[in-house]
């Protein structure tokens, strides 16, 4: 982490004598791309918040535009932000854009744009996807959308917020899904858009609730979906919503 704060130190440096710094193929500095991709990742982020998907100034945003990333800072209440606070870093980790310091889990943040195709990443700390957490070791198949997270969703064993050893448990978690539950601590779901990790998180969280809610009824078990019925429902998927 040291290194990593290094290269937040030379970002801000960067920033402050009013060079780019960037990386081939990212953003250039002040591209109308970067500003709207900004724009709406500070309007998720909100988002998180009015939905009651975080508190606070807990769970983070982030999205790829080419070799750069667009991630929400650290500490910072997202009402707060405005265009000037844009804040990217490079795929190494390396500040390329402004100059308040990234979230502290940049490092999942990272992983996920670099094993997967993922082109936004949405972390909250969903309160009852964060309990199921606390319970099982992989969120029962409660509802055929589970089967838009790729499959059951895992539970990525616990460590220390902002730490490799996190983001590699959840690396493993995700593997063959756009989801996973992170133990005691909350969610991180990927799409190729905003929305669809958005929406993806909104999905994790409401099936959390409703797991929880169906195994609360005394003397009753919830019946759960085969894998045969979820791949029948994966199979459907691949043609919903508007086409064309």
């Amino acid at each position: 982490m040291a290194e990593q704060r290094g290269h937040q130190r030379d970002g801000r440096e960067r920033a402050r004598d009013g060079r780019d710094g960037a990386p081939d193929g990212a953003e250039p500095r002040g591209s109308e791309a970067a500003a709207r991709a900004w724009e709406a990742l500070v309007a998720t982020a909100r988002r998180t918040v009015a939905d009651g998907l975080v508190v606070g100034t807990s769970g983070n945003v982030s999205v790829r535009l080419g070799d750069t990333v667009l991630v929400t800072p650290s500490g910072v209440p997202y009402d707060r932000l405005t265009p000037a606070d844009l804040t990217a870093v490079d795929l190494a980790g390396r500040q390329v854009r402004g100059s308040l310091v990234p979230t502290s889990e940049l490092p999942m943040h990272l992983a996920v744009y670099r094993h997967t195709d993922a082109r936004a990443v949405v972390h909250t700390h969903a309160v009852h996807a964060t309990a199921v957490s606390t319970l099982v070791p992989e969120l029962p198949v409660i509802h055929y959308m589970t089967a838009a997270l790729g499959g059951p969703v895992r539970v990525a064993p616990y460590a220390t917020y902002g730490t490799e050893a996190l983001a590699e448990n959840m690396l493993r978690a995700l593997d063959g899904r756009s989801g996973c539950l992170l133990q005691n601590h909350g969610t991180i779901t990927y799409g190729a858009t905003l929305d669809q990790a958005y929406d993806r998180t909104a999905q994790l969280e409401w099936m959390c609730r409703l797991w929880l809610t169906a195994s609360s009824v005394p003397g009753s078990t919830p019946s759960l979906l085969s894998a045969d019925q979820l791949a029948e429902t994966a199979e459907r998927l691949k043609g919903y919503g508007q086409h064309g």
